[in-house]
Order: structure tokens, then sequence, then C-alpha cells
């Protein structure tokens, strides 16, 4: 089959600019509702991902996410997630985007064109067997990605991929490819819409289970997460209202005690009271 960058087929949509406000609204929720049920097309070959992460996680290695533009800007978003949720060092789920960090802000001309730099990027975190990459590109066809895994693959780190056309380059050097085929977006090419929805979803599913099965949640609540605000204050307390029947006052002071919910939790149960 020959490959089709469905991301950049014309829209369904026309003359946009004579929309009343309330139907380009409209029109692009009507769009978006067919996110999820693309994602969910995916899941077996997300969990075959997860899996096989989660697996290399245990004995120490690292999760990377590579990307340009957008994508690159959302693997970062989900890697800075993790520490503050889940506790875990900022070293352990990693994003780097084309350009470097300036690229997060301003668009870097060109940098998603190179077909050497995405290496030198993640051999400065001396990237190794254990850990894993992921590389994110809504076409599926950006070089910096594709010679980033290229590379990856030649030194038996595992790689994945998330992209929403089907049958792209990215997809056939990735070990275990993530295709979520959203087709053409409202306006026309324009990837960060349905495409970024895609992979915002898919970023969320991975990391969020990874941390699970890590241990890094108990029950359904974040315990390990870090207490970096009064709002993330205030839900540990309530946490641990919850979990060891005892007063707010009690809680709190626990939870500054212990810095952290579960080692309130464990300190508590085991009598540091």
């Amino acid at each position: 089959m020959s490959f089709i960058k469905t991301t950049e087929q014309a829209s369904n949509y026309n003359h946009l600019e004579k929309m009343t406000v309330k139907e380009l609204l409209t029109n692009i929720n009507v769009e978006d509702k067919s996110v999820p049920y693309a994602v969910e097309k995916a899941i077996p070959a997300i969990e075959n991902l997860v899996n096989s992460i989660v697996y290399r996680m245990k004995k120490g290695g690292r999760l990377f996410y590579i990307g340009a533009g957008t994508s690159g800007r959302l693997g970062i978003v989900d890697a800075s997630e993790c520490p503050p949720t889940f506790g875990v060092s900022h070293n352990l789920v990693i994003g780097i985007i084309a350009g470097g960090d300036s690229a997060i802000r301003k668009a870097v001309e060109f940098a998603e064109d190179s077909t050497t730099q995405c290496w030198k990027d993640l051999q400065k975190f001396n990237i190794n067997k254990n850990d894993s990459v992921i590389g994110i590109a809504a076409s599926g066809t950006t070089p910096y990605v594709i010679s980033g895994i290229q590379k990856c693959n030649e030194n038996s780190i595992l790689t994945g991929c998330i992209t929403c056309n089907e049958g792209s380059p990215l997809s056939k050097v990735a070990q275990y490819p993530i295709e979520i085929i959203v087709g053409p977006e409202f306006v026309t090419g324009s990837s960060r819409m349905k495409a970024g929805t895609a992979q915002k979803l898919v970023l969320n599913m991975i990391s969020t289970s990874i941390m699970i099965q890590l241990g890094k949640v108990k029950g359904n609540k974040m315990v390990d997460m870090q207490l970096t605000n009064n709002k993330l204050v205030d839900r540990g307390t309530k946490m641990l209202m919850d979990e060891l029947n005892i007063s707010e006052e009690k809680a709190n002071e626990l939870l500054l005690k212990y810095k952290n919910v579960r080692n309130a939790i464990n300190n508590y149960t085991n009598g540091n009271r």
C-alpha cells in the first residue's frame, strides 16, 4: 500500500471563514469526538509497548520521548508531569525536542530536518540498552525522529512511535508502532488539532499505566505526588483522612512531617504517630 498522509488531506469542511463562531466551535467539536474512538482501536498496540517498557524500567531503564514541534512539546509536557504526579526522578521520563529547549516556546527553523542531531541529543543522557524511546510525529515522516529511532534500533534500544498516518516511514522503523488514524484536520494540515489530541491521549495512557505498574499509585490515589503547592497539600491531607480515618488536623500534621502521603501512611500504620 502506498503511503498517504491523511493528516494532510483536505478538510471535510470548506469556507471556514464564512462560518459563525458557533458553527466553528460545533464543527471542531464534532471532529474532536472521533479521536477517542481512533485511540481505542490502537489499545492492543499501546498495551504491547507499555508491557515492554515496564519490563525494562523495572530493571533500571528510563523512558525517552523524542519529537519536533507540537509532537515534541507534547512529549515534554507528559515527561514533566511525571515527577510532581508520581514522585519520580526528573531523569526517569525525559522529553527531547528538536532544536532544544528553546523550541518549546518558539519554532527552530529546520531543526526537525536533521538526520544526525537526535542521536547526539540522546547520547547526552548516556542512553543504554535498558532504556526505551518513543518517537512522536503526527506525519510519521519527521527526519529528526526517524533517524533517532533508527540509531536506537542499531544500539539494541527498545523503540516505539506514535503517529497519525497509516504505514508511515516512522511506523516501519519503530519496533512497537502506534498508529492513531484521525483523518483530515478541521483546518487542513493543522495536526496540532485532532492529531495532537490523539497523541496527548496516548501519552497519558502510556505514562499513567507505566507508573501504576511501577507501584506509584495506591488504590486510585497519587500517594507519591510531590507537595509543590497548597492545592496538593490539601489533596494529600484528604487522602490521609480517608485512608487512615483521622482528623484533618492530624492528617495535615502527618503529611507535613513525612513530606509524602505514602510515607505518612506507612509510618502511621507502623505506630509512628
